[in-house]
């Protein structure tokens, strides 16, 4: 299938992403860098997630070092007891990084070292409670000053966020990413995109984090709907847990973020959690770099 073409389906073809407004110093966001550069080599850009402080922050930092060796993105999450929208994986790397001490200030001063040393974009991915129980001004500020480019807050409906996140998120000039899926209505959908500032995310599967389901058939829909309202980068994650997934999903976006997939691979090898990170990462990359030509 050739990427970014009209389908069976109908999806329209897509359209040339264009930067979003420069922030008040009038530089682009590093998000915007990272997906400028690769669409210049004519590939997706490649998000990995790991929720901080997972096992611990020291075996956490150091594997986010090593991803951030293959990644583009990384997808910094923040570890929450009532993590609903993820599954079973996700959740105990949650209550691993909790039991573990994490604190919201872990968030900060791992996005600082990253943004420090790796040329990859931040992004932090938070549920409400945290951010609203920090402050959202206060959040989005600390967000802004650690390198963090946007943050997803995937169970704060766009009603909701308009009254107590955007404004704050805006201030600061961080990008805000809404999650949608192919059951967002067309209403919701154009509100919602309307409100996104940094990028759009689409959920590639149907379920939790982690499932086992292969990419939907509705991905190529779904993208090509977002495409018709904005010109705003699309992000494709939530169960990609193979590299074969990742090509297939980078067909339609311009970033595939994986993380379900990082932590079994950690888990699976607890004297060699950071080493198996890396090599997830590089797996992961090799399959994008292969989807387009």
């Amino acid at each position: 299938m050739t990427p970014h073409t009209v389908t069976a389906q109908g999806a329209p073809a897509h359209l040339p992403w264009r930067l979003r407004e420069p922030g008040p110093s009038g530089a682009a966001s590093r998000l915007q860098q990272v997906i400028t550069a690769t669409q210049a080599q004519d590939r997706c850009a490649l998000g990995m997630y790991l929720p901080v402080g997972y096992p611990n922050r020291l075996i956490g930092m150091d594997a986010l070092h090593l991803l951030a060796q293959s990644a583009d993105v990384l997808e910094l999450g923040v570890p929450h007891a009532d993590g609903v929208l993820d599954g079973p994986v996700v959740q105990h790397a949650f209550r691993t990084a909790l039991d573990a001490g994490f604190r919201m200030e872990d968030l900060f001063a791992t996005a600082r070292e990253l943004s420090s040393s790796s040329p990859a974009a931040l992004l932090a991915m938070s549920y409400w409670q945290p951010v609203h129980a920090y402050g959202p001004l206060r959040f989005a500020t600390a967000a802004a000053a650690a390198g963090i480019d946007a943050v997803l807050i995937p169970d704060l409906p766009v009603e909701e966020a308009a009254a107590s996140w955007l404004a704050a998120a805006r201030a600061t000039g961080l990008g805000t990413i809404p999650l949608v899926s192919h059951r967002t209505q067309p209403d919701r959908l154009a509100r919602t995109v309307a409100a996104a500032t940094g990028m759009l995310y689409a959920a590639a599967t149907d379920g939790l984090t982690g499932n086992p389901e292969p990419v939907s058939r509705r991905l190529p829909g779904l993208i090509a709907r977002i495409r018709g309202l904005t010109s705003l980068p699309v992000a494709a994650g939530i169960g990609i847990s193979t590299p074969a997934q990742a090509r297939t999903a980078a067909a339609w976006a311009d970033v595939v973020v994986v993380g379900s997939a990082v932590i079994r691979r950690m888990e699976a090898n607890p004297h060699a959690q950071t080493a198996a990170a890396a090599a997830a990462g590089r797996d992961f990359a090799a399959a994008l770099r292969t989807t387009r030509g």
